[in-house]
């Protein structure tokens, strides 16, 4: 059993109705969880305090998002990355998004006070978000404040990022630091948001060889991304020891994801999950902490992370969704949703020859990355 972290005000994180980071997603989710009579019993988290805030970002920063949160004019908003189309200002933006920062701290402190072994935190990972400004609807770094508790009591972090997006804030935050190791699997930033994640991104100072980067080519289907994700990740986690790991889990690589051209199937993301679950088993006792992130199809997103909560919940995988749940989200939504939980169909596919030139670049890419990092690793104890 693992522990599960959420709190219903997580929907208050919500930029209003067209924008694509939707509260729904989570809603339909817990909605499914009822559905499904798995419904579990969560560690009801409280607000991360301002000065937990202020372990990771700046004063002048967390200033101008508290100002905005009340309705005040905030002039120079821009600069700091509020007031655009990405995050736009909402009334009480800094209690809900400390409220989710509250949540993976929660699931940090579960693990560091061996309360716990495995979280599900149901909210966060806001990965996009740096110490100075908000980016890609991420406010406040919910998983590099949870990253910096564990390091302060004396733990070693692989943080491991799914997401279709590279995770830059997160790279950026600990870019210096020999104590967290960071992996991002992506679509390469030459064609997507935030444009980073380049191989050559490997650290600084005494953090060199510790950012790790798998910038992937557009239309990467399942076996392609779990060859690189086989050939590089294991390896790091032999080479770093972690004591626990941190997972960014989003659901934006699969194949119906309007915002990304990766084609993962939820075949691959059934996969992905049980090979961490049997990672952090081998390599740091079972101590891991996983969040939600990025997702932006409802119908798949829903899907992948139920996926998530059952295979980490050692619970059977269910063939198709309860009909009443999904005529109910149908009729709210204006469209169909899938009947199944794994895919009902396949993606659109490049020829063989263009998907076979993909898994060579990919597979480059990820024989590059080894050989540029392997000689910092040496002496890791």
């Amino acid at each position: 059993m693992i522990s599960i972290v959420y709190h219903p005000d997580y929907l208050k994180y919500c930029f209003g109705p067209e924008h694509p980071f939707s509260p729904l997603r989570l809603e339909m989710l817990w909605t499914l969880l009822e559905a499904l009579g798995d419904r579990p019993t969560p560690c009801q988290p409280a607000a991360a305090s301002r000065n937990e805030v202020l372990q990771v970002h700046t004063e002048a920063y967390v200033a101008r998002v508290e100002a905005a949160s009340q309705g005040e004019a905030v002039l120079d908003a821009r600069a700091f990355g509020l007031d655009t189309p990405d995050v736009p200002i909402f009334l009480d933006m800094d209690y809900a998004t400390r409220l989710q920062v509250g949540g993976t701290l929660c699931g940090a402190r579960l693990i560091a006070e061996g309360q716990a072994r495995m979280v599900l935190q149901l909210g966060g990972g806001f990965h996009h978000a740096h110490p100075n400004r908000a980016a890609g609807f991420c406010i406040y770094n919910d998983l590099s404040i949870a990253i910096r508790a564990l390091t302060r009591a004396g733990l070693r972090i692989a943080y491991i990022d799914l997401d279709v997006h590279h995770a830059d804030g997160v790279q950026a935050i600990h870019y210096h630091e020999d104590t967290v190791l960071t992996i991002s699997l992506h679509e390469t930033g030459q064609y997507l948001f935030p444009g980073t994640g380049a191989i050559n991104e490997i650290g600084e100072g005494r953090g060199q060889g510790f950012s790790l980067n798998l910038p992937l080519q557009p239309f990467t289907e399942d076996e392609s991304y779990l060859e690189v994700f086989e050939r590089v990740v294991p390896h790091a986690l032999t080479m770093f020891q972690p004591d626990v790991l941190v997972v960014q889990c989003g659901a934006d690589a699969h194949f119906q994801d309007p915002l990304a051209d990766l084609l993962l199937t939820t075949h691959a993301y059934e996969q992905l999950f049980r090979r961490l679950k049997a990672l952090a088993d081998e390599h740091t006792g079972g101590r891991a902490l996983f969040t939600l992130g990025g997702g932006y199809d409802f119908d798949a997103t829903v899907r992948v992370w139920t996926l998530l909560y059952l295979i980490l919940q050692d619970r059977p995988l269910l063939e198709r969704l309860p009909s009443s749940w999904r005529l109910d989200w149908e009729q709210r939504l204006e469209h169909p949703l899938t009947p199944t939980l794994h895919d009902h169909k396949r993606p659109l596919s490049v020829t063989p020859t263009r998907r076979a030139q993909i898994a060579l670049q990919n597979l480059r890419t990820a024989q590059r990355l080894i050989e540029t990092v392997t000689r910092y690793w040496y002496g890791i104890a």
